[in-house]
């Protein structure tokens, strides 16, 4: 049960990205975005992510609860494309 909870709050952090991440690129600019926020949110991925991985009661059954550590990585690819957009709009902000 807390396996399942556990996803459903990745979940629900991991489907607001999607829209962040076109909204970020659409937006040309990084006015309203916080790179500190970004960074602290991507080092909470990758703790969450590493607690799993060193966790050898999860490691043990892997194989039927990978989907835990999927979305974990899922959500981690899309705070690191919101981190590459916000770099591309960092520069698009200089130029202007």
């Amino acid at each position: 049960m807390a396996e399942i909870l556990e996803v459903i709050m990745v979940l629900s952090f991991g489907a607001s990205w999607p829209f962040n991440v076109i909204k970020s690129y659409k937006a040309r600019t990084t006015k309203g975005k916080s790179l500190l926020f970004l960074c602290l949110i991507f080092f909470g991925y990758i703790v969450g992510i590493t607690s799993k991985l060193v966790n050898e009661a999860y490691m043990a059954e892997f194989a039927s609860k990978w989907y835990v550590l999927f979305f974990y990585v899922l959500n981690l690819i899309m705070v690191g494309a919101d981190l590459i957009i916000y770099a591309r709009n960092k520069k698009l902000d200089k130029e202007a």
